[in-house]
């Protein structure tokens, strides 16, 4: 088995170096922009009936539709920063899956705009501005319960683990990520064609959530393999049930999007505290 984790690590490790590079960061960032820029242009073009027959019919005519364009490669970014994460300790791949909701709500309420004429106007549009102060303060309060869950942070599980345990655990869960990467880059390619193509399709992040809340429960499971005390199997219990409950977040409409990120994200606070906290001499004897 050590000669199979060593081939996951060989994998998984030059690629995890390669995308957090600072290097590769500016990169993206920069691709993003001229991504972006050239989105306003090629609208731009599609409004002065410029572009010819065959792509003007699937290119927009709202500018606002290349900042839903830009945030939505945003999520695709972090989404891939998430399953990177996978391998660290369950509490922080949850925190990344928190980033990735308020990001969500915060490109549903530019999304909203796309719905507006240009230039912007109140008349006619006081829904769609309920539902962007809805989807924005929601983003904002997550960002806020966010810093307060990374606060109440202080150790892991993974800290207790035996050496051997803990690299033969962690390897398991690289290969977890390299086959979620995989899932991940087909799902982006089918729904990219079918966005060229002009075939009605869902949206493939809420999509890949469904399989994140799967990729979950299979790390609770796996996970008892190493850590089979009662404290360790509820905390990470109650960390799927968290993202669980962002899920359906992300399935509810507004309003109701944002009180059940809310309630998942104050959910994994309390999880935290109260397993750190009033639980901390029960964890010290299951690792002893």
């Amino acid at each position: 088995m050590h000669f199979l984790y060593d081939k996951i690590n060989y994998i998984f490790d030059p690629l995890h170096h390669v995308w957090e590079h600072e290097r590769m960061h500016r990169k993206i960032s920069f691709a993003l922009v001229i991504f972006f820029l050239a989105s306003l242009v090629i609208i731009e073009l599609n409004r002065q009936n410029l572009l010819p027959g065959q792509f003007s019919s699937f290119v927009p005519r709202n500018h606002f539709y290349a900042v839903q364009a830009a945030f939505t490669v945003v999520l695709v970014l972090e989404v891939i920063s998430l399953i990177f994460t996978i391998p660290c300790s369950f509490s922080r791949s949850v925190g990344k899956q928190f980033e990735i909701l308020s990001l969500i709500l915060m490109r549903n309420a530019f999304k909203e705009l796309t719905g507006f004429s240009e230039p912007v106007s109140f008349e006619g549009n006081s829904q769609a501005i309920l539902n962007i102060l809805s989807d924005g303060f929601g983003a904002l309060l997550i960002f806020v319960l966010l810093g307060f869950y990374y606060m109440v942070q202080t150790h892991t599980q993974d800290d207790k683990m035996k050496p051997v345990d803990l690299y033969s655990f962690v390897a398991a869960k690289k290969a977890i990520a390299l086959l979620l990467l995989l899932t991940f880059t087909f799902m982006g390619i089918q729904s990219a064609l079918a966005a060229i193509t002009g075939v009605e399709h869902t949206d493939f992040l809420h999509s890949f959530y469904t399989i994140l809340i799967l990729t979950d429960i299979l790390v609770v499971l796996f996970s008892q393999c190493y850590q089979p005390s009662f404290y360790a199997v509820f905390r990470n219990s109650g960390y799927a049930l968290s993202t669980l409950i962002i899920r359906l977040a992300l399935a509810a409409p507004p309003f109701y999007n944002v009180l059940l990120g809310l309630a998942a994200a104050l959910f994994a606070i309390f999880l935290t505290i109260t397993s750190q906290k009033l639980f901390a001499g029960a964890h010290r004897n299951s690792s002893g």
